[in-house]
């Protein structure tokens, strides 16, 4: 019998575990709506912002290189394998280049810029709330969400896609001096299969996710720390939660946007 109870039991928690997953989406989406009219409402608050986007998106600027440039070297050096197999790794440039550019830059930029930047906004946001801050704010007619949200949402959107196009130089570039200088690809054959194939909307299409990512890991990452409670524990708890459900919407949203890309024929 009691095998039985502790089975119901954990279909029950399951269960539970749904509904409270669609309860707290239900509440993000609603405090989402909810903050759309201070995106144009005064005051602007442009000196936080231009702060923020100094925080997020140079501060971002050396993982970004790093992970940019050891990703297009793997990527030459994975790449020439296969098209070794069939001697054919001098029209390896194109495939390089491609995933970088639609889906490796996007990614992996998306998932550095949440496990250093939204990790802090969350943990920076939590203590605030804590520790009462926050609400002195309100306490002081300041309207809190106006001066501490808007401002690092903006600067997530607006910073995701340059560090975007900075991880696709860099990728490109390494995997261009890899296939080229190290692994021996003819270069003038590796150039020609970019300049015949390549389109400016392979490069587009991943600009356009970093600007998507970039809002929504965003404001993941503020509302979660916003609304932290519990103490040093749960300060902790919401700096956890804000990166996991970070990366996984940058994972998730990254399918349905290329399939959207794939259904315009970009």
């Amino acid at each position: 019998m009691s095998y039985i109870e502790n089975f119901f039991a954990y279909i029950g928690k399951i269960f539970l575990w749904f509904i409270n997953s669609f309860n707290g989406l239900g509440t993000f989406v609603l405090f989402q709506l909810n903050l759309l009219p201070l995106y144009i409402k005064k005051p602007y608050r442009l000196k936080e912002t231009f702060k923020q986007i100094q925080i997020v998106g140079i501060g971002s600027i050396g993982v970004i290189f790093l992970t940019g440039t050891f990703t297009g070297m793997v990527e030459a050096v994975q790449l020439y394998q296969g098209f070794h197999e069939f001697g054919a790794e001098n029209l390896m440039g194109y495939p390089i280049f491609i995933s970088i550019f639609r889906e490796l830059g996007p990614v992996f930029a998306g998932l550095m810029l949440t496990s250093r930047a939204i990790s802090a906004m969350a943990a920076e946001l939590g203590t605030m709330r804590v520790t009462e801050q926050i609400d002195a704010l309100d306490t002081l007619a300041v309207d809190s969400k106006k001066y501490l949200i808007i401002p690092r949402v903006i600067a997530t959107t607006v910073s995701l896609p340059i560090l975007i196009i900075i991880f696709d130089f860099l990728g490109a570039l390494s995997a261009y001096m890899i296939s080229v200088h190290a692994l021996g690809v003819n270069k003038t054959e590796f150039i020609n299969t970019i300049n015949m194939y390549l389109d400016l909307s392979d490069i587009f299409t991943g600009v356009i996710k970093g600007f998507i990512f970039g809002f929504l890991v965003g404001s993941i990452g503020t509302y979660i720390g916003y609304t932290a409670g519990g103490g040093a524990r749960g300060v902790g708890q919401a700096t956890t939660n804000a990166v996991v459900l970070g990366s996984i919407t940058v994972f998730v949203m990254d399918y349905f946007l290329s399939s959207f890309f794939l259904v315009l024929g970009w």
